[in-house]
């Protein structure tokens, strides 16, 4: 079960809202997910969550290339959208983004069955760390270190939350 929320900076401090992502399906849908929440092409966080295994935050400003951090990549690997931040940040996507069959080839070798997406997907995840994975510093100058966001494990999204002055905005959708 994955929890998602977006969190807005706005010039009267964080707004926050629960947000759907059955239509997504790759890093642009996320992003274009995360501008519709700003009105002046401030700074957005998408926070996806599944079960306390692992946690990702993708940072979106105006039309800049969206910046990423995953908690752990192995384990967010074997989700679907894990998958699709974990395969950016390895640089697994090559331009397809908006082509359903990129996810699909993906880690296929010649001469192996189709097979279904987990196939696929369990060929691809022994090269993915357990480690996290992505910009540490996505949230530096918000106030929170890479220390910090490094030594965050269970209930992490409500603790960066807090750290960003934001606590009681998100338990609003949590």
């Amino acid at each position: 079960m994955y929890f998602a929320a977006l969190l807005a900076r706005t010039q009267d401090g964080w707004e926050a809202s629960d947000t759907e992502l059955d239509d997504v399906e790759t890093l642009s849908d996320l992003a274009d997910l995360a501008r519709h929440a700003s009105t002046d092409e401030d700074t957005v966080l998408l926070f996806i969550e599944q079960e306390d295994s692992w946690f990702a935050i993708v940072r979106v400003e105006g039309e800049e290339d969206p910046r990423i951090f995953v908690s752990d990549a192995a384990a967010a690997a074997r989700s679907s959208y894990g998958e699709i931040l974990t395969n950016e940040l390895l640089g697994r996507d090559d331009g397809g983004l908006d082509e359903l069959d990129a996810l699909d080839l993906d880690g296929t070798e010649d001469g192996e069955p189709d097979g279904d997406d987990d196939h696929d997907h369990e060929t691809g995840e022994d090269t993915v760390p357990a480690t996290p994975l992505g910009d540490r510093d996505i949230l530096r100058d918000l106030g929170l270190s890479d220390k910090e966001l490094l030594a965050l494990e269970t209930d992490a999204l409500m603790e960066i939350a807090e750290a960003l002055g934001a606590g009681d905005v998100l338990e609003t959708v949590r």
